[in-house]
């Protein structure tokens, strides 16, 4: 069995707990609920009318009554965006920013790097034990023990069993191993170097 739904346009628009008036129609004695703009300019001031009443009057309102067809264009596309100004995109740029392209571009390159001509800094070339730790993200003084329980931590966090069989954890894991292996080797290496002399 299908409910029934109450019909919004029937209820009482009457603020609660305001004391009811009379129906604004002429010879009404009903009471007046629901209420209907009075013009189109005073749009927030209200004739309080019966239901059967404000059903008459909003049958007749035309809010474009009057008006001429330029006019009634205009809040035809006013209201497409809820008559907020519009404009084209890019058509406000000229007016409110007072420099070119290639202003800005200084500017930014200002801002960012202390002068418009600085050159960037090359970049310097990692070691692979600097890419090894940096895969570890630990710095060179590192101790093995250090490396060591890293790598542990890491190979649990992206191991593939972890997350679901992810190929982006494997591929990671893959990498941690790499430069863990590395890493042992070398530091073995060097103890032993040591150890020789």
């Amino acid at each position: 069995m299908s409910r029934v739904r109450a019909r919004t346009h029937d209820r009482s628009q009457r603020p609660p707990g305001t004391a009811p008036r009379p129906c604004d129609h002429p010879d009404c004695t009903e009471q007046g609920d629901y209420r209907a703009p009075r013009t189109r300019e005073a749009l927030n001031e209200y004739y309080w009318f019966c239901l059967d009443h404000v059903r008459s009057y909003n049958a007749g309102w035309d809010f474009f009554r009057g008006m001429p067809p330029d006019e009634i264009e205009r809040w035809r596309r006013a209201d497409v965006v809820g008559g907020r100004p519009s404009w084209p995109l890019g058509a406000r740029g000229p007016r409110y920013l007072q420099f070119g392209t290639e202003d800005l571009r200084d500017a930014i390159k200002r801002f960012f790097a202390g002068a418009a001509d600085d050159k960037p800094q090359p970049r310097r070339i990692l070691t692979p034990e600097e890419e090894a730790l940096a895969v570890l993200d630990l710095d060179a003084r590192a101790t093995p023990a250090e490396i060591k329980t890293r790598y542990k931590e890491l190979a649990k966090r992206h191991h593939p069993d972890a997350n679901g069989g992810d190929k982006a954890a494997e591929d990671r894991l893959k990498l941690i191993n790499q430069a863990y292996t590395f890493l042992k080797n070398l530091r073995t290496t060097a103890r032993q170097t040591a150890d020789a002399e």
